[in-house]
């Protein structure tokens, strides 16, 4: 072709040029145009969320999530009809690293980041605007609120960031009313193991799950080992009930508590369980993978559960459903998701 060009004058070798430049703008502009439909079709069927209404979706019984699917989304909440969990998700304007919900409210744990990452604690309103900050020192790692919606308990890392080593991490967990006022800071209460009040400096508690406006439950702490405790707002006391026994969920009928047991895993690992309150029974979960969450009940027969996408980093998340009973399997209930509360 250049020896064409170069047969021609400079105003038609000029505009020969800019045709062919035109076209290989034109061309490229196609490409990036196709690739951006492939990685659109890829994240559809990688289970990218379908945006649907949020109003519609709030007005029946509903899964409320952290979504993980990659894109502009990714950290924000999102929520799904529980009739219809692997549907088309509403995204809310929240963004959070862990969040848990009622009908009427949200407690939001948040990450600002940039050259400094700093933290914060919201309770969300039920249009997911901001209504109030709530207490918070280091970085999030549970939250609750009561069945009725008055209570909140969020649980932060002071130093270290992770349960894999109890003693070598501490906490902080604190209760509030949602109105604002903090009712206790639950390393601050009496723990009492076996009769014995234990007054260790390596006392942590976290993993807070409500009973009643009074009564809670939550994992303790101490020397190496771990108890599920029943506390009083009150009395200012927790007591252990059992040992290796972490991040508590009571059941809707307030009959069994799903926890994470060590046993003789590895470190940082735990296997799921449940434990009868009135009987002392345990029964072991058939989810065999390693489960690194405070669990929600779906139903009374059923819990669910985050479990990051283990090929893929911990960037990406599904959520997980297996029976409280020990029978069945684990079954993949919604794609992209992480910290899970059911909302009827």
């Amino acid at each position: 072709m250049s020896d064409w060009v170069g047969g021609l004058g400079p105003r038609a070798r000029l505009a020969t040029l800019a045709v062919v430049l035109l076209a290989a703008v034109a061309g490229a502009g196609s490409y990036v145009w196709r690739v951006r439909q492939d990685q659109t079709t890829a994240q559809a069927a990688a289970g990218a969320p379908t945006h649907g209404d949020l109003a519609t979706v709030r007005s029946v019984p509903h899964l409320v999530f952290r979504n993980t699917a990659l894109g502009a989304d990714y950290g924000r909440v999102a929520v799904v009809p529980l009739a219809a969990p692997t549907g088309p998700r509403a995204v809310t304007r929240a963004s959070c690293e862990r969040v848990y919900a009622t009908r009427d409210e949200a407690i939001c744990l948040a990450a600002d980041r940039g050259l400094v990452t700093t933290y914060r604690a919201q309770l969300l309103d039920a249009d997911w605007a901001p209504r109030r900050d709530l207490p918070l020192v280091g970085t999030p790692s549970r939250a609750r609120l009561s069945r009725d919606g008055s209570l909140v308990a969020t649980t932060t890392f002071v130093f270290g960031d992770s349960y894999a080593n109890p003693g070598h991490f501490s906490t902080r967990t604190v209760v509030s009313r949602v109105e604002g006022e903090v009712l206790g800071d639950l390393e601050r209460f009496e723990l009492d193991v076996d009769g014995k009040v234990v007054t260790a400096a390596d006392r942590n508690l976290w993993g807070v799950t409500f009973a009643d406006d009074d009564r809670f439950y939550a994992t303790a702490a101490s020397g190496g080992k771990t108890w599920l405790v029943e506390g009083s707002l009150a009395a200012r006391r927790v007591t252990a009930l059992r040992e290796d026994a972490e991040c508590p969920s009571l059941s809707p009928d307030r009959t069994r508590i799903a926890f994470k047991k060590h046993g003789d895993l590895p470190p940082g690992r735990w296997r799921l369980a449940t434990y009868n309150l009135a009987t002392g029974a345990e029964t072991l979960l058939a989810e065999t993978r390693s489960v690194d969450d405070q669990v929600e009940w779906l139903d009374s027969d059923h819990l669910i559960y985050g479990l990051p996408r283990s090929a893929e980093g911990t960037a990406t998340s599904d959520i997980w459903q297996v029976p409280a009973d020990g029978s069945g399997s684990a079954q993949l209930l919604v794609r992209n998701a992480w910290s899970p509360a059911v909302v009827r």
